[in-house]
């Protein structure tokens, strides 16, 4: 990807190496209860943040240190904050075009736990949106596990995580995240945060011609990596269709490959 002249966003917050409390508002997940979750989310793909809105209630806790911006000599949180602000780009035009205003996320860069307005969350559980504080949590050591463990390496498919966690937080403004709890929806909605990734991506590149050769193959395949069926039969040697949170390799691969076609937003959102 083309981003070295591309400008950083001002959302992004290092917490990284901060230790906060363990627990908020209303019902706690204790230190086996925590444990059990990260098994659970591995093993089913299932996307943290909607784990633990259901766990835990209340408002977003104040955060234990001052957020501060990543150092200039972080070269992969100045890479996270181009995409962060590339995201901001191309969704205040497409807000802008349908005659609505948009309020771009924060993204969290941790490193082990932290503290969101959605509960704790340990970086084994992956990137999430929080849609009660409207953030995005990151642990950048995620970007590893995608590329040597799950065999989806390249800056490109990192920008895909991204891009998918800021779908989320377009899905939240618009009123159309938590449409349901039942394992259908929970398809639904992150197959639409896909393709608004691969919308984000289309819009970006006809606007800054960031993408390079092989860009388009990295994504997709990060998309592959992380569907359901793949992540099932890694951790348990099978696959148990009616389990899916995230939808199938297939059905990620098709959602982006949408967005990637798509002019506009509406092939996602299913507007006129």
């Amino acid at each position: 990807m083309r981003m070295d002249d591309e400008r950083e966003s001002r959302n992004i917050e290092d917490r990284r190496g901060q230790r906060g409390p363990l627990g908020g508002g209303g019902a706690r997940i204790g230190g086996f209860g925590l444990i059990a979750v990260v098994v659970i989310s591995l093993l089913l793909g299932v996307d943290p943040g909607v784990v633990l809105s259901t766990l835990e209630t209340g408002q977003a806790p104040a955060t234990q240190q001052a957020a501060q911006a990543p150092p200039r000599d972080d070269p992969a949180a100045r890479f996270v904050s181009r995409v962060l602000a590339s995201t901001e780009d191309v969704w205040t035009a497409e807000f802008a075009r349908h005659g609505q205003r948009y309020e771009p996320p924060r993204l969290v860069l941790f490193s082990g736990a932290v503290q969101s307005g959605c509960g704790t969350a340990q970086s084994a559980m992956g990137p999430f949106y929080c849609p009660a504080d409207r953030r995005v949590y990151l642990d950048l050591a995620f970007f590893r596990e995608l590329a040597q463990r799950m065999g989806a390496p390249g800056d490109f498919a990192q920008a895909y995580v991204i891009a998918h966690e800021v779908g989320h937080h377009v899905q939240n403004l618009l009123g159309r995240l938590g449409g349901g709890r039942d394992n259908a929806a929970s398809v639904r909605t992150e197959l639409q945060a896909d393709c608004l990734a691969g919308f984000w991506a289309r819009q970006a590149h006809e606007t800054r011609r960031i993408l390079e050769a092989g860009d388009i193959e990295e994504g997709l395949a990060a998309a592959a990596a992380v569907g359901d069926d793949r992540l099932q039969q890694q951790a348990r040697g099978h696959v148990v269709p009616e389990s899916f949170t995230h939808g199938s390799s297939a059905q990620r691969v098709r959602a982006l490959k949408t967005g990637l076609a798509g002019p506009d937003s509406g092939a996602c959102l299913g507007r006129g």
